[in-house]
């Protein structure tokens, strides 16, 4: 049974609501996107107008090629959409990148856009919340950002990539970085490679 389907006799599976915004790190939003896909994960998206600036700067993508990957695609700017409301069943969302401005409207609990919404929703029904920021040096203000959103129950997941995989170009340095935050929620990655003691194991990364 994959991720996408329910035991007999249980509700369909929640879908998860992934954002892109405007920060550096457009390749993971890819990456994790597909992934999602191969996984059978049903994906409602959200690309915000700095999102799809810096999706085409750093991938040459625009955000209806990411359409093809998801089952909804929503308006940043539509506040009546489904993920603005808390009634609406979700298995969790991701800001993947997150800037720090969706952060600290996140951590200060505003909702000038569905992105800031649709977060706050997920913090008051006690869904999964995870924020991909990327952002150097960090100022106090981010810090604090992050700190009062971890508090809230949001989880903080930078975009710092790991080397002791050993990644053979950015390519592979992209693939387990959103590997491993596909897997952190708990979505089924074949191939994922783990730490094992002194040296990395040799899992094919795809």
């Amino acid at each position: 049974m994959s991720v996408h389907e329910s035991p007999p006799g249980s509700a369909p599976a929640a879908p998860l609501l992934v954002a892109v915004t405007g920060a550096s790190g457009a390749p993971y939003a890819v990456r994790f996107l597909e992934i999602l896909e191969a996984a059978e994960v049903e994906v409602h998206l959200v690309v915000s107008e700095a999102g799809a600036r810096v999706l085409e700067i750093e991938t040459g993508r625009r955000p209806e090629d990411l359409a093809r990957l998801a089952a909804a695609v929503h308006s940043a700017g539509d506040l009546a959409a489904p993920p603005a409301s808390g009634s609406t069943p979700w298995r969790g969302m991701v800001i993947l990148p997150c800037t720090m401005g969706t952060l600290a409207a996140v951590a200060n609990g505003l909702s000038r856009n569905l992105v800031h919404r649709a977060a706050d929703c997920m913090l008051k029904e006690r869904r999964p919340l995870v924020l991909v920021p990327r952002e150097a040096p960090l100022n106090r203000v981010h810090l604090r950002n992050m700190l009062a959103a971890a508090e809230a129950g949001a989880v903080i997941w930078p975009a710092m990539p790991a080397f002791y995989l050993r990644p053979a170009d950015l390519d592979d340095l992209v693939d387990q970085f959103a590997r491993r935050l596909a897997a952190f929620l708990g979505i089924p990655v074949p191939g994922l490679r783990h730490w094992n003691g002194a040296e990395p194991d040799d899992a094919d990364p795809r």
